[in-house]
């Protein structure tokens, strides 16, 4: 027997650390290759990291809470005639849970093993190191493997005692999420109530009235963003009202706000683009990949839809579902999250009639839709109550002309006021 040391690998471009949120063994635990070994948050998501040994743990050094550095000891590990090819250690400790850097969320833990650059979340480019390339492995989905369940399923299980076996799964792909381990728990401390008809609404976070807290996960990616866009943008705002008396009935409103962004971008494509200020260079996309901002009680989450101008009717719907559940489950993807080309945020679903949205760099456009209201407009010498949106558009006035932002807002509301 052999004691092998694993560092916290790269999570993704550019991050420094990772908090613990949960660990999935303990000290003197067996465990197999590719079996789960903590959970530990990111900017956007909770994401597994899988043991790259099978063996025994030998140690565990940091706790639940604590932050580690990547390239930092994560686990010692017991094995049978030790590994050359171990990870090798960096210097450094596990910190408090107040530096947690931003890094992109996991892909599903049952997809094929891949040898893309030796991270665990995803293709990202390698911090260098060729070990890490044989350590970060994808478990498979075989008989008599563990239940497949999101991190934060898992840790939602842990705190209730509930066996991640017995719960039936309604997430993507068969995963088991965090509300299905409170379905079940619910269920079995109140058999004889029926089951709810809808997921009831998170628990509200606890407040620490006047009390310092660290900023982390994605409220922290999105300070960093708000403190890029402030020093990298210069954001002027036009606001407008599409009229949308004549929609036929059972009409899907975001569907159509996305179908008349789509509008906007054929009319004005350089609203969809990238703006790099040091090279004085832009690049117009012809795609149009969507973020699209998802409210989570973690803070303000952006997903990425692909391709929008492509999908129609219920394609579009159930993109949209998708990634919004798995948004809020923080299950969704690195490839669900990078790159948009233009964002839209429906802030008028909760409150708000018009905005200034932040634009986040390289992007150049954000749309932000207010809630739909009862207007008095003027029809025909009299006067009428139609629904009109309110829209709010933000764009880069380095890169964007006025009479350019114009066209575009000017395309969206023609085909938001189409009837059909």
């Amino acid at each position: 027997m052999a004691i092998t040391t694993f560092d916290l690998p790269d999570l993704g471009e550019g991050l420094a650390d990772a908090e613990i949120v949960t660990w999935h063994v303990k000290q003197g635990d067996n465990i197999e290759t590719g079996d789960p070994l903590a959970a530990v948050e990111t900017a956007k998501a909770v994401v597994d990291v899988p043991s790259p040994y099978t063996g025994k743990i030998a140690k565990l050094y940091a706790k639940e809470g604590d932050v580690v550095d990547v390239h930092s000891p994560l686990v010692d590990f017991e094995t049978e005639g030790g590994d050359a090819s171990a990870p090798a250690k960096s210097a450094g400790k596990a910190k408090q849970a107040d530096k947690t850097k931003p890094a992109p969320a996991r892909e599903d833990d049952t997809e094929t093993v891949r040898e893309d650059s030796g991270t665990v979340v995803g293709a990202m480019p390698s911090a260098g190191e060729d070990l890490e390339q044989e350590h970060i492995i994808r478990r498979k989905t075989k008989a008599g493997a563990r239940p497949k369940a999101a991190p934060t399923a898992r840790a939602r299980a842990k705190s209730l005692g509930v066996e991640l076996g017995e719960v039936a799964a309604t997430g993507h792909r068969g995963q088991i999420t965090a509300a299905d381990v409170e379905r079940h728990a619910a269920s079995a401390t109140a058999p004889a109530q029926p089951a709810p008809a809808a997921r009831p609404a998170a628990p509200a976070k606890p407040v620490n009235y006047g009390k310092p807290e660290p900023i982390r996960g994605p409220r922290r990616a999105m300070a960093l963003s708000m403190s890029q866009s402030r020093d990298q943008v210069m954001p002027t705002s036009l606001f407008d009202d599409a009229d949308i008396h004549y929609w036929q009935p059972g009409q899907d409103i975001t569907a159509r706000i996305v179908r008349a962004l789509v509008a906007g971008c054929h009319e004005e494509p350089c609203l969809n683009a990238w703006f790099d200020a040091g090279k004085m260079e832009r690049v117009i996309h012809k795609r149009v990949d969507l973020a699209l901002a998802v409210d989570t009680p973690d803070g303000l989450i952006v997903p990425v839809i692909r391709g929008v101008e492509g999908m129609k009717g219920d394609i579009l719907r159930h993109e949209l579902n998708r990634v919004k559940q798995a948004t809020r489950e923080r299950t969704v993807s690195p490839q669900d999250m990078q790159n948009p080309t233009i964002t839209l945020s429906n802030f008028g679903m909760m409150a708000g009639r018009y905005a200034s949205p932040v634009i986040v760099p390289p992007q150049v456009t954000i749309i932000g839709t207010g809630g739909i209201r009862h207007d008095v407009v003027p029809v025909m010498g009299g006067i009428e109550v139609h629904k009109r949106i309110p829209l709010s558009l933000t764009f880069d006035h380095r890169a964007v002309t006025g009479g350019e932002a114009c066209r575009f807002l000017a395309a969206m509301i023609k085909d938001l006021q189409r009837a059909f």
